[in-house]
């Protein structure tokens, strides 16, 4: 038998983004896995992949690519996170978060490929976290909205598939603006003060603990929703400190502030984070502890 019939397909949608680069570098790097990648750039991040620009917010285009392709498995990663950005942009915000997912979820279809959709945290209103999967989303900005739509048409389409929800990512993306980790190394390095909200309580997630979520939901095939987040709930201001305290930086440059001081357009849900009790049960997930992936990061990006 050809040994290509027994690789799983696996399309990743947003592959440059932060999450599609570090699932394009695992599955590029699996022998039992055929990749094809797609993104809104003229081109991939990650070299040596199989690569075509989509535009999902254009049926056709989503059409053809999973026609072209016919994947097993479709990842869903593509979204407009800007969270203040889609205050303003909403018709925008609402293309690519929803009618994107309802094109990817109408032409799985073609296939009988299971969606793999990524979602977040946004989708609750912050004053009881953290929560379950089955607590009742409650979004309060229209970021949360898009993506709690997204999670509805997914449900209602005639596929297999998964939603996920993750908050506060962060990892060693080569490519793009720096996560959060980075952003603060760079910062206190420079000597540059920094301000941090003391009020916006998550469990933030490494990027690889993630992809590890993602793999073993395609392993076990597993349909629902799953929250997939990191191993401690803790402050963004909280958060700084332990990353500054891992790198050995100037901790006195770290200003606490509250999220109301910094007049965001959009509001942000404050007591927040996401329950792993279902994915540790069901998946066997166990996310890394803080450290671990501030050394991981540490030494790949070579910070």
């Amino acid at each position: 038998m050809n040994s290509d019939l027994l690789k799983k397909r696996i399309m990743i949608i947003g592959s440059n983004g932060m999450l599609g680069q570090r699932l394009t570098e695992n599955y590029k790097a699996d022998s039992k896995v055929e990749l094809f990648c797609c993104s809104a750039e003229e081109s991939s991040f990650i070299e040596n992949v199989e690569y075509l620009r989509l535009d999902i917010t254009i049926k056709k285009n989503v059409h053809d690519a999973i026609q072209q392709f016919y994947p097993d498995f479709i990842i869903s990663a593509a979204a407009y996170t800007n969270v203040d950005g889609c205050e303003t942009e909403k018709e925008l915000a609402w293309k690519v978060n929803v009618t994107g997912v309802e094109n990817i979820a109408r032409h799985a279809i073609l296939s009988d490929a299971h969606v793999i959709h990524i979602s977040t945290d946004y989708v609750f209103d912050g004053k009881n976290g953290p929560y379950s999967e089955k607590d009742l989303p409650n979004p309060i900005g229209y970021y949360g909205r898009t993506k709690l739509a997204s999670e509805n048409a997914l449900k209602t389409a005639p596929i297999k598939n998964t939603i996920i929800r993750t908050n506060v990512l962060y990892g060693p993306a080569k490519h793009g603006r720096p996560d959060f980790v980075k952003w603060v190394v760079n910062s206190l390095r420079g000597k540059k003060k920094i301000r941090i909200v003391t009020d916006q309580i998550n469990n933030p997630t490494f990027l690889d603990d993630l992809v590890d979520g993602i793999n073993r939901i395609i392993e076990y095939k597993k349909e629902g929703l799953y929250n997939i987040g990191g191993s401690e709930l803790l402050s963004r201001y909280e958060f700084t400190l332990r990353i500054a305290d891992f790198f050995e930086l100037d901790k006195s440059l770290i200003e606490q502030i509250v999220t109301s001081e910094l007049n965001q357009p959009a509001p942000r849900p404050l007591n927040s984070g996401l329950l792993n009790l279902k994915a540790q049960t069901e998946l066997g997930y166990r996310p890394l502890s803080l450290d671990f992936t501030f050394s991981r990061i540490k030494k790949e990006l070579d910070l």
